[in-house]
C-alpha cells in the first residue's frame, strides 16, 4: 500500500464515522509563542482542549504536517543515522472534544488497524497507564488482547499532560512486532528500546484537570487526542524496518542520488537530504525564510546540514532546489499548498545553496587543517564558534563532521563563546498561559466596529497585573474586557484601535486592543479619571481619525498585493504586513530587488485603482468557496470555516477581517517610500496614503529646491550637476590614494631590512603608520613584500579612531605561519577580530590603546610556533 493510500484510508475511515476532516494547519503555529513549530496533531486544537474555543464539530480527523528541529523536541542530530528519526513527519490523528471517550477511541483504533489496514492482531501489543483499569478492561475484555501482549506502564511513558497545569490524562499505546529476527524486547521490559517492537499509535485520554498543587480532578467532558506517525505506519504496512525504505523516501533518496552524483542509495547522507528537503520545502511553503533568528535560523540549519551532506556525497554545486519537483510529485496531491509554492521554494533553496556554497568549502578546509593539529578527540568550542562566526558554519555541521571521525565537540565551550546566541533557536515546547489572565469561555466579546465607531457596552472583566480584579482606580494600567466593542483588536497585520471608554465620572484611555483569548478582546490602557468596576455601563468611542487613516492604509495594502502580482508575477505572495494610521508595510516573496521602473509602475497602477473609485465590498462565505474563487490568504494564518472576503471592484479579492474604506477613492493617493530585502527571497515595500502621501511629496519637493540652491543649479539640471560632481570627487579620491601610497612608501625608509627581526629562522618586520587609510597600508604592504622576499610583515595604524592590522606572509612560509590566525589573535588586543588567507589577512578594532601591545606580541607569537 502506497503512503498516499494509507493517508487517504485513515481520513476516509474516520470521516465515515462522523469525524470532520480538518486540513493540516501551518507549521508555524497560529498565535502561539510557546511553540517554535507545529509538532503534533493536537496543536491546532489546543484552544479547544483548553476551553478557549469551540468548533462547529466535536469529532475531527487530520493528517498534520509536523516539524521537530529546535527546542525541546529536536530530532535533527539523529536524522539519517536511525531508522525512524525525522525533522518532518505527518501525524495521523482522530480527536473527540467531549464526545466519545476510551471505549470508542480504542474500538476505532483496533478496527482500522486490523480490519482496515489488515494487520494481524497477533502482531499488535498494547500498553496502558498502570492505574487505568478502565482502558485495561476494554483492551483485555472487549478487544480480546491476550495478557501476554499487554502491559501496564508508569506515568513517565503512559501519562500525558499539556503543561504543569491544565488538561491531562492516561495514554494507551499500540506497538507492532517486527518479529524475532529484529533485536529488542516487548514494551515495558528493560530491552524495550530495540527496533523489534515499534510504537505506531498513541491514544491520549484527557480526563483530568491538574491544578497548581498537582491535584487531578475529573473533567466534566473528557476528550480524546490520538497520534500515529504516517511514516512508521507505512514502514509496517510495506514490510520494511526503516522509514527510509518506504515508497516515499525511496523516491526522494533516488532523486537525491541523481542530484548529487551518489550511487550508494544506502548512504546516510542521502537519507539526511531526503528528510531535510521535506522539512525545508514545507517550512518555506508555510512562510518561513532562511535567516539568522528564530524559525528562520532553524530552517537555515536544516538546509545547510543537507547541503554539507550533499557535498560529502559528491555534489559539486547547489542541488537542493532540484529535489522540489520530485517532492511535489510524491506529496503534491495531498498538499496542494506545496504545488502552489513550488517556484518560490525552488528559488529560496537555490539562493541559500549558492550563498552557503561560497563559505562551505572554505570552512571545511579550515576545519580539516585544524584537525590535523588536534591532540585528543575533542574539537575545541572556540574553533567551532570561529567557524560559525566567520563562515556561517553551524555548530551541528561541525558536530556531524566530528561524529563521522570518532570525535566530539566541546559544546559547552562553544556556547560560552556564543555569549547569548545559543538561545536563538530554542523555544519552550510546553503549553502555558503565563502572563495572561485566564478568562472563562463564556466571556466573549461581540465586535461591532465594522458598522459603528462608538456604542454602549458592559464591563465583563478587569485585569490588572495578570490578575482579575473587581475594580481599578485612577492611574491604574489594566485590561478591560467588554461584552461588545467597536474597537478593532490587532490581527492580520492591522494594529488595534485607540480611543476612550467613558462612563459617568470617569474615562479610560485605550492605547491598544488585542485578543486575550479566542474571541475575547482586551482593551489595554489607563484610567485617566474616576474608577471603573465590573458590570459598569460604558460608552466605547474609537478615535475616528486614526481608524480612517488605518482603513485607507489597509485597503491600499490589498491593492498593492494585487498590483505586485500583476507587475512582478503570480509567485508574489504576502509574507507579512503592518498597517497603522501612519503608513503601511508589506512583505512579499520575490527574489530580486525591484527596479526603479517596476516601483514606478506599481505606484502608477495602485493610484489608477484609487482613481477608479471602485466599491469595496465584504461578504461572509465558506473558506473552501473563497479559495475556489481565488481569494488571497495570508500564510500562517488560521481561518474559521466561515471567512470574511474583501473585494475591490474586480481587481482584488482577499480573506481579511480588517477594516477598510467604502470606496477605493477614499484612499486618496498612494506613494511608495522604500523597497528593500529583509531575508532571502523576501522583499519589503513601505508606503503612504492620503494626507501622509501628500505631505511626503511636499517634503521631497522642498528638499529638491534646497539641493538646487546649494548646488547653484535649477531643479531640472540637478541630475547632471550631481553626476558631474560625483565624477570629480572620484578623480580627486584616486589622486589622494596615489599620494598616500607615495607618502607611505617614502615613510618606509630606503632600507626596511635594517628593521627586520629574526624569530625561529623567520624574518619579520613590524611597523606602525597612523593616519594612513587601509588602501595606503595595502600599497605599503605590497611594496614591502616585494622588497623583502621571504618574510612576515605586520603593519598597524590608527585612523578615524579605529585600529587596523594587516599581515602578509610570503608563500614559502604559509605552512608554518598562517596570516589569518596571526591577525585573529592580534586583533583581540584591539578589541576586535580578523581573518583571511594564509598569505594575506586583515583585522582591527576600536581599542586603539591596545595597538602597540598587539604589534609587540608578533615576535612572541612567532616564537611559539
Amino acid at each position: 500500500m502506497k503512503t498516499r493510500e494509507i493517508r487517504k484510508q485513515f481520513l476516509d475511515y474516520f470521516a465515515a464515522n462522523g469525524h470532520e476532516i480538518v486540513s493540516s494547519s501551518p507549521l508555524v503555529p497560529h498565535n502561539d509563542p510557546t511553540l517554535l513549530f507545529t509538532n503534533a496533531g493536537m496543536v491546532q486544537f489546543k484552544d479547544v482542549f483548553l476551553g478557549q474555543d469551540k468548533r462547529a464539530y466535536n469529532r475531527a480527523v487530520t493528517a498534520q504536517r509536523c516539524v521537530r528541529a529546535g527546542g525541546k523536541h529536536n530530532d535533527l542530530d539523529n536524522v539519517g543515522y536511525t531508522a525512524r528519526h525525522h525533522t518532518f513527519f505527518e501525524m495521523l490523528g482522530n480527536f473527540s472534544f467531549g464526545d466519545y471517550f476510551k471505549r470508542e477511541a480504542i474500538e476505532h483504533a483496533w478496527t482500522l488497524l486490523t480490519e482496515g489496514y489488515g494487520l494481524p492482531a497477533e502482531k499488535l501489543w498494547v500498553t496502558v497507564f498502570d492505574e487505568d483499569d478502565e482502558a485495561a478492561d476494554i483492551w483485555l475484555g472487549d478487544m480480546g488482547v491476550p495478557a501476554e501482549r499487554f502491559a501496564r506502564i508508569g506515568a513517565s511513558d503512559n501519562f500525558w499532560a499539556m503543561g504543569d497545569t491544565g488538561p491531562c490524562g492516561p495514554c494507551s499505546e499500540i506497538f507492532y512486532d517486527h518479529g524475532p529476527e529484529v533485536a529488542g524486547g516487548p514494551p515495558g521490559t528493560p530491552e524495550a528500546d530495540g527496533d523489534r517492537y515499534v510504537e505506531i499509535w498513541n491514544l491520549v485520554f484527557m480526563q483530568f484537570n491538574r491544578d497548581a498543587d498537582g491535584n487531578d480532578t475529573p473533567l466534566p467532558k473528557p476528550s480524546v487526542d490520538t497520534g500515529m506517525g504516517l511514516e512508521r505506519l507505512a514502514a509496517v504496512l510495506q514490510g520494511v524496518h526503516s522509514n527510509y525504505e518506504t515508497d516515499l523516501f525511496v523516491a526522494l533518496i533516488k532523486a537525491a542520488g541523481e542530484a548529487t552524483g551518489c550511487d550508494d542509495l544506502n548512504s546516510t547522507s542521502l537519507r539526511v537530504i531526503a528528510d531535510h528537503i521535506r522539512s525545508s520545502a514545507f517550512l518555506i511553503t508555510d512562510g518561513v525564510v532562511p535567516s539568522n533568528e528564530g524559525r528562520g535560523y532553524v530552517l537555515r540549519r536544516i538546509i545547510r546540514r543537507a547541503i554539507r551532506h550533499g557535498y560529502q556525497a559528491g555534489a559539486s554545486g547547489p542541488f537542493m532546489h532540484k529535489l522540489v519537483a520530485p517532492l511535489v510529485e510524491e506529496m503534491g496531491e495531498a498538499c496542494p499548498e506545496l504545488v502552489e509554492a513550488q517556484q518560490r521554494v525552488e528559488e529560496a533553496l537555490a539562493i541559500e545553496g549558492e550563498r552557503f556554497a561560497q563559505t562551505l568549502g572554505q570552512g571545511m578546509r579550515i576545519l580539516e587543517q585544524e584537525l590535523t593539529e588536534l591532540s585528543g578527540t575533542v574539537i575545541p568550542g572556540d574553533l567551532t564558534f570561529r567557524l560559525y562566526d566567520t563562515f556561517g558554519f553551524p555548530a551541528d555541521l561541525t558536530a556531524d563532521y566530528a561524529r563521522e571521525r570518532g570525535l566530539t565537540v566541546d559544546m559547552e565551550g562553544f556556547e560560552e563563546a556564543m555569549t547569548g546566541q545559543r538561545d536563538r533557536a530554542r523555544a519552550a515546547s510546553q503549553f502555558r498561559m503565563e502572563g495572561v489572565a485566564k478568562v472563562s469561555i463564556e466571556e466573549r466579546t461581540d465586535f461591532s466596529g465594522y458598522e459603528h465607531l462608538d456604542g454602549n457596552a458592559t464591563v465583563l472583566s478587569l485585569v490588572a497585573e495578570d490578575t482579575e480584579t473587581e475594580s481599578i482606580s485612577e492611574g491604574a494600567e489594566a485590561l478591560v474586557i467588554l461584552d461588545t466593542t467597536p474597537f478593532y483588536a490587532e490581527s492580520g497585520g492591522q494594529v488595534g484601535d485607540k480611543g476612550f471608554l467613558i462612563w459617568p465620572g470617569g474615562r479610560f484611555e485605550v492605547s491598544d486592543v488585542h485578543f486575550l483569548a479566542h474571541k475575547v478582546i482586551a482593551h489595554a490602557g489607563k484610567v485617566v479619571s474616576g474608577s471603573l468596576a465590573k458590570d459598569t455601563q460604558v460608552n466605547a468611542e474609537v478615535n475616528a481619525q486614526s481608524r480612517s487613516a488605518t482603513a485607507a492604509n489597509h485597503s491600499a495594502t490589498h491593492l498593492l498585493h494585487a498590483v505586485l502580482q500583476e507587475v512582478l508575477g503570480a509567485h508574489v505572495q504576502q509574507r507579512g504586513s503592518l498597517v497603522n494610521n501612519e503608513r503601511l508595510r508589506f512583505d512579499f516573496s520575490h527574489g530580486d530587488a525591484m527596479s526603479g521602473a517596476e516601483i514606478n509602475e506599481v505606484e502608477r497602477l495602485v493610484n489608477q485603482q484609487v482613481r477608479a473609485n471602485n466599491d469595496v465590498g465584504t461578504r461572509l462565505m465558506k473558506l473552501e468557496d473563497a479559495r475556489a474563487q481565488g481569494a488571497a490568504a495570508l500564510f500562517g494564518e488560521r481561518y474559521e470555516e466561515d471567512v470574511r472576503v474583501v473585494s475591490m471592484g474586480e481587481f482584488s479579492l482577499e480573506l481579511c477581517g480588517g477594516t477598510h474604506v467604502r470606496r477605493t477613492g477614499d484612499i486618496g493617493s498612494f506613494r511608495i517610500i522604500s523597497e528593500g530585502g529583509i531575508a532571502a527571497g523576501v522583499r519589503r515595500v513601505e508606503a503612504l496614503t492620503g494626507e501622509a502621501a501628500y505631505v511626503h511629496g511636499v517634503n521631497e519637493s522642498e528638499t529638491l529646491n534646497r539641493l538646487a540652491a546649494v548646488l547653484k543649479t535649477g531643479r531640472s539640471d540637478l541630475e547632471e550637476r550631481a553626476t558631474s560632481l560625483s565624477t570629480r570627487v572620484r578623480e580627486l579620491e584616486r589622486k589622494v590614494e596615489h599620494l598616500q601610497g607615495q607618502l607611505a612608501a617614502g615613510g618606509m625608509g630606503d632600507d626596511p631590512a635594517s628593521e627586520i627581526q629574526e624569530v625561529n629562522g623567520i624574518r619579520v618586520l613590524v611597523k606602525r603608520y597612523d593616519d594612513v587609510d587601509i588602501k595606503g597600508l595595502r600599497v605599503m604592504m605590497d611594496r614591502l613584500k616585494d622588497r623583502l622576499g621571504s618574510a612576515v610583515v605586520v603593519l598597524g595604524g590608527v585612523q578615524n579612531g579605529k585600529a587596523t592590522l594587516l599581515v602578509g606572509v610570503s608563500k614559502d612560509l604559509t605552512d608554518c605561519c598562517h596570516a589569518g590566525k596571526l591577525v585573529a589573535d592580534l586583533a583581540v588586543k584591539v578589541g576586535g577580530k580578523g581573518g583571511g588567507r594564509p598569505d594575506s589577512a586583515q583585522g582591527g578594532g576600536a581599542k586603539i590603546d591596545g595597538l602597540d601591545g598587539a604589534l609587540a606580541d608578533v615576535p612572541h607569537w612567532l616564537g611559539s610556533l
